[in-house]
């Protein structure tokens, strides 16, 4: 027979069971991001990445928050580094555990338990410029679609949008038809990065572009950019479009956020302040913007040439 004692000790551990159990407390995370009303790609985003750390922590029979301590973020780390995840992947891991335990930390306010992420330093991410996609490349693409078929009409569209635009690749695949406007080239990205809407643009050549493609449209599907058998286009299906026209262009196949870099790079060597350009790209900061503009030497020195103080002022 059960003593108070006894009863009181199997309520204490069934309570920690309950208050530390980790993948309880993941799955209430994912619960309450949504209901905050972040963007279906975010929690996708948050699953994925925090889905690293909860295989690790199986592998380590680590079952409760309780049990993690810097010194096991540290080891994971190491450990999905060691698995071939690059510097910002793994970065981006860290940043999305910080953000569990910082939501847990405030959620649960354990008495007693100390957050351990605030002991460990985030890794390093190089500031290095990132490559844009080569403007051979992207004709070479645009060579292949010759023009014959709906495939081809959509895949010349697309690919002059992702450049035109240098919108992330989630919110090219966002857009709605009612969302465009094919003659002043007006395109509403309604949910960006964080939530926020912000107008972009496509030239001449890309509404061309995308009023051909649009013609042949016999669906009345809401989405842009659709399969050919008339569902919205996912990323891989984007992704599958570049691999196969790389694969008829003979080149290797360009990553899809190297046409956004190629957008800034480009944008600022057309004489486009930063701050535009910050609006246009979506950037919350102009450090971030950094990273895309990936200019050359020439670049500098064109830049000198139109600023020199002691040739602008003839000294």
């Amino acid at each position: 027979m059960y003593t108070n004692n006894q009863d009181n000790s199997t309520h204490t551990i069934i309570e920690n069971i309950v208050r530390y159990n980790l993948l309880e407390w993941a799955n209430q995370f994912y619960q309450s991001k949504k209901i905050e009303g972040v963007s279906g790609f975010t929690l996708t985003f948050y699953k994925q990445q925090l889905g690293y750390f909860l295989k690790y922590c199986e592998s380590q029979l680590i079952t409760s928050l309780e049990e993690i301590t810097p010194n096991v973020i540290r080891q994971f780390l190491l450990w999905h580094q060691e698995t071939g995840h690059n510097p910002g992947g793994l970065h981006a891991t860290f940043r999305t555990l910080r953000v569990f335990l910082m939501w847990y930390e405030s959620e649960a306010e354990p008495e007693g338990w100390k957050n351990p992420i605030r002991k460990v330093k985030a890794p390093k991410v190089s500031n290095e410029p990132l490559s844009p996609v080569d403007p051979e490349d992207v004709i070479a693409l645009l060579i292949t679609c010759k023009a014959n078929s709906f495939l081809d009409y959509r895949d010349k569209a697309l690919i002059m949008f992702l450049l035109d635009t240098g919108a992330r690749a989630r919110e090219v695949l966002g857009v709605n038809i009612q969302d465009t406007n094919p003659v002043s080239g007006e395109i509403l990205i309604h949910h960006g990065k964080g939530g926020k809407s912000r107008t972009v643009f496509i030239g001449k050549a890309s509404r061309k572009s995308m009023r051909a493609y649009l013609k042949y449209r016999l669906d009345d599907h809401p989405a842009l950019w659709i399969t050919e058998e008339g569902e919205r286009l996912e990323y891989g299906g984007l992704r599958g479009i570049l691999c196969r026209r790389a694969r008829q262009a003979d080149i290797k196949t360009p990553c899809l956020h190297s046409f956004r870099r190629a957008f800034a790079i480009n944008m600022l060597r057309a004489g486009v302040d930063v701050f535009s350009l910050q609006k246009l790209m979506g950037h919350a900061d102009l450090q971030v913007l950094r990273r895309y503009l990936a200019q050359t030497t020439d670049d500098i020195a064109q830049a000198h040439r139109i600023g020199s103080p002691v040739d602008n002022n003839k000294l």
